[in-house]
Order: structure tokens, then C-alpha cells, then sequence
């Protein structure tokens, strides 16, 4: 807290809108058009809409979310939110989630992906070892040290923005631009309700990320009038660049031939450039890939360390150590052995699905913990309110259970399967959380009575 209250307050509005984008585009854009165009039946449409529908759902939940976030700023993020607004066992359940469930699935996802992308080079066939060796690259470079791995990010974020502005620009020049764009709008005999939602859990991994925007509210000069501006122009600058380039893929490739294509970036810029110059590309959204990963490494052993020192979780005592550079090595272990442990399903798409699903789940009961604070803690200062309250979280709250329920009931077996084994893997840590801390009291009990006698 005193070291939050320190930092300087000097980012104006177009620093923390450039915050906000950066911290959210990343791999998806690259990689979801294929998942997208399977669940439309190979029809444009309505794959176009999502993004933008996606888009302003998340605007509204960006903006939900800051409020909570803003008035408390304590470390920990989502879990403190939810602890404080439900208690000690839901902010527990909520990292737990995160620690075994949401970032270990999105290591695996994106080291998938990268394993996939990586076919255009060395063959069919080894998308596993890949994988894995993908996440142990990223394992070192977060155990040489903070230093070592803000300079690897520095690097991946530059090679990042490369193959989306190259494949933006050249995707209209050299495109032919007489493929469908927004019609028809979905294949024969699908429900838009159901596929608008199986959408929205694609596109939202490609938004992943807007859950940051608390975070840089303590630098900001007025964010009470600044961070809505920031979120709104942020995400919306995010929106128009998703468009964009999902327009240029269609204007070199169409939808029905997109989805059968793993990674239909990669077949764009091979389209575009060559097969010399879409490998080159390819390369770039490879290194954007190993980025993100990187970057869910780094920020998923927090939470896991973070846990760890509150002493919550098994073998706290372990995972909460340093190494000689600063780093909780043992917990980026942990997410990272989890992480490839899923890699073995080889599925970037069911991956990311699940981690997206576990972790709207949370998200939705943040957004309820805006009204509940409201109501539990008036007179609480809040230097940022959600605007047009309670229209906002409500729509937020609405947009979350939606995704939630397509998911449990409306996608089919298999992703019903999934979604309800996340929930029983999330609720394992309800038992955890009180066996340790059960454990954790007796111990203090006796140290207690040692300590008399």
C-alpha cells in the first residue's frame, strides 16, 4: 500500500490507453479465426459481429472491474477483490483456480501454438516435444531474473506488432477482396445463440488481459475522469485493430477455408508474401506466441507465489522461497509442469476454451462484488465509479453468465464435460484451503501453549 500510494501520479490519458492495448493484444488474433469460422459452419458473418459484440462486453466489464480495483489496491488483484467482498474461502478459490487451472491451460495453449506454427519448419508430427520445449524456454528466461525476462518481453512484444501491422497493410494491397465478408451470416442449421456464445469464448481469449486496467490506476493523474477514457478508447482502439485484421485475412483467404487451417494467420501471410516471406512472418507471430506465454509464466507463479506466502496452499513453506535471482522459482515450476502436463492434449483451442471459461467465472462474481461493496461499504471512498451504474455491471453480469451457460449447456457434450471438470477442479480447492488452514491454526495453537509452558 505505501508503495502504491508513492508512485508518481503522471500518466495522462494517452499513456494509459497505450497501457491498456498493450497489455491485451496478443496471440488470439493470430490464432482464433480458425476456431472461429469451425463453430459458424465456415460462414463469415457473424464471426465479424463477435468481435465487435465481444469487444463491448469487455469494455463494460473493464470498466466494472477498475472500480473494485481502484478501491482496493492490494496485491493479490481479483483474489483480495473477492475476499474481501465474499470472503476468505471464494478469494482463495479464485487463485486456486488461477494457479492449477487458468494459467497452466494458457502455457499449454500458447506452447501448443507455437509448436503448430513451428510445423512450417521442421514436419508434422512433433507438436508435444515442441510444446514442451517451448515452456522450458520460458521456464529459463523467468529463472535468470526479472531483468532477463523484461528484456525478453521488450523483444516479444516488438515481434508482436510486426506481423499485425505487415499482414493489416499488405493483407489489402495484395488481397483479392472478393470473398464474403458479412454474409451469409452462419452455416445451415446452427442456432445463433448457441454459436454466438462458443464465439464469444474464442474471441475473449483475444481480449484476454483487460483485467490489468486496476492496475495502472495509481500512476494516472485523474483517474476518477481519465481510466473510463482510457478503458473505452483502449478497448476500442483493440476492437478496430481485431476488425481490421480480420477483414484482411478475408480479403485474402475465405471463411470456409480458414477453418480447417490451424493457424490461418500463417497461411494469410504465406498468401501474401510467398512461402520465404509468410515464413518470415510466420517466425514473428511464433516469437509473439513464445511472448504471451512468457508473460502467463510470469504473472500465473505470482499468484501461485502469492498463495504460497499467505500459506493456503500445500508445501507453502516450498513455494514461497526465492532463488539467487529474485524469482519464486518453485511456483513458476509448479504453473509450468502443470502447463505441460496439458500441453500432452495437443488442443489450443479446447485449452484456451477451458481457461477462458474457469476464469469468467470469477470474472462474473467480481462484477457482482461492485454491487455488493456498494451496498455493503457506501460511505467507502471511491476515487473511480463504474459510470452509468448500475447499468454497466449489469451488463457485465449478464454478458458473464451468458458466456458461463452456453458453455455448461449449450456446446455440446464434450465442452460440457470439460466445463463441469474445471468446476470440480476449482472446488478441490475448497477442501485444500480448509484442510491447511485447519493445520496451520493447531500448529499456531501449539506453538502458543510451548510458548506459555
Amino acid at each position: 500500500m505505501e508503495n502504491k500510494q508513492g508512485l508518481k501520479k503522471n500518466l495522462g490519458i494517452a499513456t494509459a490507453m497505450a497501457t491498456v492495448v498493450g497489455c491485451v493484444i496478443g496471440s488470439g488474433v493470430f490464432l482464433k479465426p480458425q476456431a472461429i469460422y469451425t463453430a459458424t459452419g465456415g460462414a463469415p458473418g457473424l464471426g465479424m459481429v463477435a468481435w465487435l459484440i465481444t469487444g463491448l462486453v469487455c469494455i463494460a466489464a473493464a470498466m466494472t472491474f477498475a472500480e473494485v480495483a481502484i478501491m482496493i489496491p492490494k496485491t493479490g488483484g481479483m483474489v483480495a477483490y473477492l475476499e474481501e467482498a465474499f470472503g476468505k474461502k471464494v478469494g482463495f478459490l479464485a487463485g486456486w483456480m488461477q494457479s492449477v487451472l487458468f494459467y497452466p491451460a494458457m502455457i499449454a495453449a500458447l506452447a501448443v501454438a507455437f509448436a503448430q506454427q513451428a510445423e512450417l519448419f521442421i514436419g508434422e508430427g512433433k507438436i508435444l516435444p515442441v510444446a514442451i520445449a517451448a515452456i522450458l524456454v520460458v521456464v529459463i528466461l523467468n529463472g535468470l531474473g526479472s531483468a532477463v525476462g523484461g528484456g525478453a518481453q521488450v523483444v516479444f512484444t516488438i515481434c508482436k506488432l510486426i506481423p499485425l501491422i505487415l499482414l493489416m497493410v499488405f493483407g489489402f494491397i495484395k488481397g483479392g477482396g472478393n470473398h464474403q465478408i458479412f454474409s451469409p451470416m452462419l452455416g445451415e442449421g446452427l442456432n445463433p445463440a448457441v454459436v454466438l456464445g462458443q464465439l464469444m469464448i474464442s474471441v475473449l481469449f483475444a481480449f484476454e488481459g483487460w483485467t490489468n486496467v486496476g492496475a495502472i490506476a495509481g500512476e494516472m493523474k485523474n483517474p476518477g475522469k481519465d481510466l473510463p477514457i482510457a478503458i473505452v478508447g483502449g478497448v476500442s482502439m483493440i476492437m478496430a485493430v481485431y476488425f481490421v485484421i480480420n477483414l484482411a485475412y478475408l480479403w485474402v483467404l475465405p471463411a470456409d477455408q480458414m477453418k480447417d487451417i490451424a493457424v490461418p494467420a500463417s497461411a494469410v501471410a504465406i498468401a501474401i508474401f510467398g512461402d520465404i516471406g509468410g515464413k518470415a512472418i510466420s517466425v514473428g507471430i511464433m516469437i509473439s506466441v513464445l511472448g504471451a506465454c512468457n508473460g502467463f509464466v510470469l504473472s500465473g507463479s505470482r499468484v501461485c507465489y502469492s498463495l504460497a506466502a499467505e500459506g493456503t496452499l500445500p508445501a507453502s513453506n516450498t513455494l514461497k522461497k526465492i532463488n539467487k535471482t529474485q524469482v519464486p522459482m518453485n511456483a513458476i515450476l509448479v504453473v509450468s509442469v502443470l502447463g505441460a502436463l496439458y500441453a500432452v492434449s495437443g488442443q489450443f483451442n479446447l485449452l484456451t476454451n477451458l481457461a477462458v471459461f474457469s476464469c469468467w467465472i470469477f470474472y462474473t462474481l467480481t462484477f457482482l462484488a461492485v454491487i455488493k461493496l456498494r451496498k455493503t461499504q457506501p460511505d467507502r471512498e471511491r476515487t473511480y465509479k463504474v459510470p452509468l451504474y448500475p447499468i454497466t455491471p449489469i451488463i457485465a453480469i449478464v454478458s458473464g453468465l451468458y458466456v458461463i451457460v452456453n458453455q455448461l449447456f449449450m456446446s455440446g457434450f464434450t465442452t460440457t464435460m470439460l466445463s463441469v471438470a474445471s468446476i470440480v477442479l476449482t472446488l478441490i480447492g475448497l477442501p485444500i484451503y480448509i484442510a491447511v488452514t485447519n493445520r496451520n491454526r493447531n500448529m499456531s495453537n501449539m506453538e502458543q501453549v510451548e510458548y506459555t509452558e
